[in-house]
């Protein structure tokens, strides 16, 4: 989240990113880069879920997260707005997406009360794994 309202702050938008949880628990950031100035955000999620995938499925970690962001209607709102979203995955078949709204107040994020929807993914294709 630092990273995501640093970059917020500094330019107003931000590409998608990841962080893992390695199995010794160290954490890392992760970047996606498809040779392209602007890719489309959906591509660099894409490029981050395949890299986690191959990785998760080798028994490399033991979470992972994808970050972008999005607009969203807040539940209790009509109206959509922007959103920092984190796609959360365990590798035992934990799977939840995040949402952050927010809006930019002086150029800085101001977010309000997140709000989370289960989802079904599979990064690591086996939920039982220990």
């Amino acid at each position: 989240m630092p990273f995501a309202e640093e970059m917020l702050a500094k330019h107003g938008e931000f590409f998608p990113f990841g962080a893992v949880m390695k199995t010794d628990r160290e954490i890392s950031l992760v970047g996606g880069h498809d040779g392209r100035e602007r890719p489309p955000s959906q591509d660099l999620i894409d490029l981050l879920a395949d890299a986690f995938r191959k990785s998760a499925r080798a028994g490399e970690y033991l979470a992972t997260a994808i970050v972008y962001d999005v607009r969203v209607t807040p539940p209790g709102l009509d109206e959509a707005m922007d959103a920092i979203a984190a796609e959360l995955e365990h590798r035992r078949g934990y799977a939840v997406t995040v949402f952050f709204p927010y809006r930019l107040v002086g150029g800085s994020p101001k977010l309000d009360a997140p709000f989370a929807t289960a989802e079904h993914r599979d990064l690591f294709g086996n939920s039982d794994a220990v």
